[in-house]
């Protein structure tokens, strides 16, 4: 694992009618770190996003995931660098089968055989999903906390090092909330969530990044800005819940 497996230098992007969605952003994310991302829509978070696994190229600055400077020469590398998680898994999965929609990116990637069987299995149990129990269902008659479990699975048997998922617990009722809160807790990845469920970020991760009109105004320690209930106001965020309860370390004890 490279020490820091994104580093982005000077990015700026904007839209084709001008409109500037990101401006001058520096930002460097250590191996294993869990980052949240969070501002208000339009702030720029999604766009920043869909860079890390190239589906936006650099219009201005450069951005480096590994080794590898992120163009148009290195997609294929890139994406298997980072594995990206929509915020709808409707739009991930697409095969007849969930034992199919796990193994689709593998195979065509050439993966094949046991080792196919072995990443399909390793990623579904990553999950808690049964490869028996699930392999032979049909995506679309899952629960969406199944579907979200699934999705992240057809990433994970890609074998990434950094995972970026946008808004990963929208919709989901409490129960698969907690139990995608527990997921992420145990995975050892590079993780950039994009949300706007503060009070997962304030369980799961250490670092957070606030973009606002495309610009960074904080980054730092989680616990620090969420106390900041005038900062968050100011830039049209409110503190989690969890923050107007007596202080407790909720990451220390999940429910």
């Amino acid at each position: 694992m490279h020490h820091n497996p994104v580093l982005i230098q000077n990015l700026s992007h904007a839209y084709p009618d001008g409109t500037l969605s990101l401006d001058q952003i520096n930002l460097a994310i250590r191996a294993n770190e869990k980052v949240a991302l969070i501002g208000a829509n339009g702030s720029g978070k999604s766009t920043l996003q869909l860079h890390l696994n190239g589906i936006f190229l650099p219009q201005i600055g450069e951005i480096m995931v590994g080794k590898w400077k992120i163009n148009q020469q290195n997609l294929t590398e890139i994406r298997n660098f980072v594995g990206l998680v929509f915020q709808n898994p409707d739009n991930q999965l697409f095969m007849p089968t969930v034992w199919e929609d796990v193994a689709f990116g593998p195979m065509n990637r050439g993966v094949k055989g046991n080792e196919l069987q072995i990443r399909v299995k390793t990623a579904m149990e990553a999950v808690n999903i049964d490869p028996q129990t699930y392999g032979h269902r049909n995506p679309d008659n899952l629960s969406g906390g199944e579907k979200k479990r699934v999705a992240i699975a057809g990433v994970l048997a890609m074998q990434p090092q950094v995972l970026v998922l946008d808004e990963p617990s929208a919709q989901l009722d409490p129960r698969s909330r907690r139990q995608l809160i527990n997921l992420l807790h145990s995975l050892s990845l590079t993780q950039l969530i994009a949300t706007h469920d503060l009070d997962l970020a304030w369980e799961l991760c250490d670092r957070t990044i606030i973009l606002s009109q495309g610009q960074v105004v904080f980054d730092g320690k989680t616990e620090e800005v969420m106390r900041d209930a005038k900062f968050l106001e100011e830039h049209a965020l409110e503190p989690p819940l969890s923050y107007s309860r007596p202080y407790c370390d909720l990451r220390d004890k999940p429910f």
